[in-house]
């Protein structure tokens, strides 16, 4: 266990990085995404099938390339997970008002914020490891969409089936050895396969980020990390 500071080491140049950081997301959540719906739509893509594919695209456009940038541009979780918060509270109150991707019926895009910025700062506080901290948000972000994007091609709705594990899988395993190994596969392979599992309002976010998480925190903590 390494520990983190909760202050950055340069305040100015990463509360600078967090607010490009922070227009560049509200631009692909907001106007991009809108556009790819509506172009969607135009296709002949039905409405529900629309709205989850642009769910995946902010997946990985957001979440994803937003995680990747994380230890580049910053030395402490403190700003990536107070944004990754913010945000989730601005998606809960705009609930079903952002009608091309949020489902009235639950608060999936609220909660992989959430997912996002507390597996992030938890392991990174434990870890010391920045690059290790952001496994779970890369799985969320570009595993999770694997699946979605697989299972949407062919069914045409948001279901279950092992296949979009599989395809989780695939993208999961190959980022989780290059960032941390044999620690790195099992927290793909846990959380590849928790994906199937919803319980209740703990959707797969919170799960794949849990499980991820769980599996790090296991292995850092017998000095297998």
């Amino acid at each position: 266990m390494q520990g983190c500071s909760l202050l950055p080491a340069s305040p100015l140049r990463e509360a600078a990085a967090i607010t490009v950081l922070a227009l560049y997301v509200m631009l692909v959540v907001i106007p991009v995404s809108r556009r790819l719906h509506s172009a969607l739509v135009k296709r002949g893509v039905g409405e529900e099938s629309s709205r989850y594919y642009v769910r995946k695209f902010i997946h990985v456009a957001a979440g994803g390339v937003v995680a990747l940038l994380v230890p580049v541009l910053f030395t402490s979780p403190l700003l990536p997970t107070l944004a990754a918060l913010t945000l989730a509270a601005l998606l809960l109150a705009l609930h079903g008002r952002l009608s091309w991707f949020q489902v009235s019926d639950n608060m999936y895009d609220v909660n992989f914020n959430i997912a996002w910025g507390a597996s992030m700062a938890a392991l990174w506080c434990y870890t010391g490891d920045p690059w290790i901290a952001v496994l779970p948000a890369l799985f969320i972000s570009f595993g999770d969409a694997a699946t979605g994007i697989v299972r949407n091609l062919l069914f045409g709705r948001r279901t279950k089936h092992w296949l979009g594990n599989v395809a989780m899988a695939a993208v999961s395993i190959p980022i989780g050895v290059a960032i941390a190994g044999w620690i790195g596969l099992a927290a793909a392979l846990v959380s590849s396969a928790v994906e199937r599992v919803e319980a209740g309002a703990i959707d797969d976010n919170i799960l794949i980020a849990l499980s991820s998480s769980l599996v790090i925190l296991a292995a850092a903590a017998t000095g297998q990390l």
